[in-house]
């Protein structure tokens, strides 16, 4: 069925009207969902929080039906047919009698947000009267509802697929009954009609679709070894447990860690004298660890093994006045540890364009490495390049490029054959996920790289009736599972996960955090 924005006020319905071209229906207070199908509740409403201001949105991560406190066992108005009672919370004592999950939620404030909006989600409550005293307002906040209107969960579904998007005009600090009232009303109005571009891409998004899940996928085994590596130091040493540069490329697993009690820094003369300091998985310089001895610092190095098996081969082509080519990007953390271990030695070559051009000092005396996160069949071109123009280059037994990245590219060139879009979350920092979204590319398929559900662009989900889903070595896979989530608040889905390649590698932690 076709989606349609609700709005239970005129003055709502007069504020979108002309602005959508998705169907708008005005409903007033209705006890029963107008049509089925696809809706999204569009209005005002109150905060029931001090940091949410008037014109803020909130998007509603879940819908409440308020009753009064001791309700118990008995009949309950508003509860809508085929909803768990137990589930829904019928009597508990905070009165809440009524829970719907919008799955959708963080889709559409993610598109609110790249408007220019200030948007909040949380759960919005649903009361049977104008919610106006502070008292009032901080009993409904302490049940962690930010935000309070008198019909959505009225006219909302069971099917979870019903979203809600409400402008704040009033606050605990600035209650309806108060001067300046008229002007939030205004300003609260305005700021729905400009969101009206993020309704109809919800919109455009809804529908059927089927979900391929790329195998493998999310963490590999040195992204796992250096995030338990943190999670070792600070159970075993306390917090704070500083980290050099970003652990792993992934802003939620910094942000985990961060709330943990670890403090990333940028370089070590920040840390103080004597501390504990993890050292990244992508590898460091000599010179850093050099720093790191001469200010005293206790280290844990969390280097992936992979990455270190590259150091060591250009440690030992150094040793025998060898030029280093090493295939790979010039800006990349690894790639910068990597140089510094021979500076004198070696050269960087980004791609075959760079490897036709590139000259050596000595053309009898060169080996080659690489960064190990890029895309397979590129670096495979280079080194093509690098063999044709100097016959005598040697190089790793086996090519620098780690397992976990061949796997997930070839995962993510599987699902691109057979999809409309692929989505690959991971940070944008991330090299291994860039290479991911480029491989679908390359495969022919649009493909978009995400940090998670809120930054995925609903217009590019408008007619993709099948998405591939990968992620990134560094991306935690409940961002898969959220992904997931939010896609099945747009419309039914259909999860298939596609190939059969299991990893089943494990990398020891250090001796300093495995160990009794």
């Amino acid at each position: 069925m076709r989606p349609v924005v609700y709005t239970p006020l005129y003055a709502e319905y007069f504020a979108l009207r002309g602005k959508l071209t998705t169907a708008l229906v005005r409903t007033g207070r209705s006890r029963g969902r107008p049509t089925q199908g696809p809706s999204l509740i569009a209005g005002v409403a109150g905060a029931l929080v001090d940091w949410i201001a008037p014109g803020d949105i909130i998007v509603a991560s879940e819908i409440r039906l308020a009753g009064p406190p001791g309700v118990g066992g008995g009949e309950v108005q508003g509860v809508m047919p085929g909803v768990d009672r137990e589930a829904a919370g019928v009597g508990n004592s905070s009165g809440d009698v009524r829970r719907v999950p919008c799955f959708a939620a963080e889709l559409v404030a993610g598109e609110l947000r790249r408007l220019g909006l200030t948007v909040h989600v949380g759960p919005v409550v649903t009361a049977d009267h104008v919610v106006d005293s502070v008292g009032e307002r901080a009993a409904l906040a302490a049940s962690g509802a930010i935000g309070v209107d008198t019909e959505s969960a009225l006219l909302a579904g069971d099917d979870r697929r019903t979203v809600v998007v409400r402008v704040v005009v009033d606050t605990p600090g600035r209650p309806l009954r108060r001067v300046g009232m008229p002007a939030r009303g205004i300003k609260a109005l305005a700021r729905l009609r400009r969101a009206a571009p993020a309704l109809d891409a919800w919109a455009a998004a809804t529908g059927e679709r089927q979900l391929l899940l790329a195998a493998p996928r999310s963490f590999c085994a040195g992204v796992e070894r250096a995030i338990e590596t943190v999670e070792r130091a600070l159970e075993r040493f306390g917090a704070p447990v500083f980290v050099r540069r970003q652990i792993v490329h992934n802003r939620h697993v910094v942000q985990a860690l961060e709330a943990r009690g670890a403090v990333f820094v940028e370089e070590l003369d920040v840390v103080p004298e004597g501390s504990l300091v993890v050292l990244a998985a992508h590898g460091v310089a000599p010179a850093v660890r050099r720093q790191a001895a001469a200010r005293r610092l206790q280290v844990i190095d969390a280097t992936c093994p992979l990455v270190a098996k590259v150091h060591q081969e250009v440690r030992r082509y150094a040793a025998r006045d060898t030029t280093v080519v090493l295939i790979g990007h010039p800006d990349h953390e690894e790639v910068i540890g990597t140089m510094g271990e021979a500076p004198d030695h070696v050269i960087v070559v980004a791609d075959p364009a760079a490897a036709e051009t590139v000259q050596l000092p000595d053309p009898a005396k060169v080996g080659y490495a690489m960064q190990t996160t890029l895309a397979v069949e590129e670096a495979a071109e280079t080194a093509a390049v690098l063999r044709r123009r100097f016959p005598n280059l040697t190089g790793p037994r086996r090519d620098d490029i780690c397992y976990a990245t061949s796997n997930r590219q070839a995962g993510v060139r599987e699902i691109a054959a057979q999809s409309d879009l692929v989505v690959v979350l991971g940070s944008e920092n991330s090299s291994n996920s860039k290479r991911l979204a480029e491989v679908a590319e390359a495969a022919g398929t649009p493909a978009v790289l995400v940090d998670d559900a809120g930054e995925l662009e609903l217009h590019r989900l408008a007619g993709a009736g099948r998405i591939g889903i990968t992620a990134g070595a560094s991306a935690p896979p409940v961002l898969v599972d959220n992904l997931i989530r939010c896609l099945s608040g747009l419309g039914p889905v259909a999860v298939t996960e596609n190939g059969t390649l299991t990893e089943d590698v494990r990398f020891a932690l250090p001796k300093e955090v495995s160990q009794p």
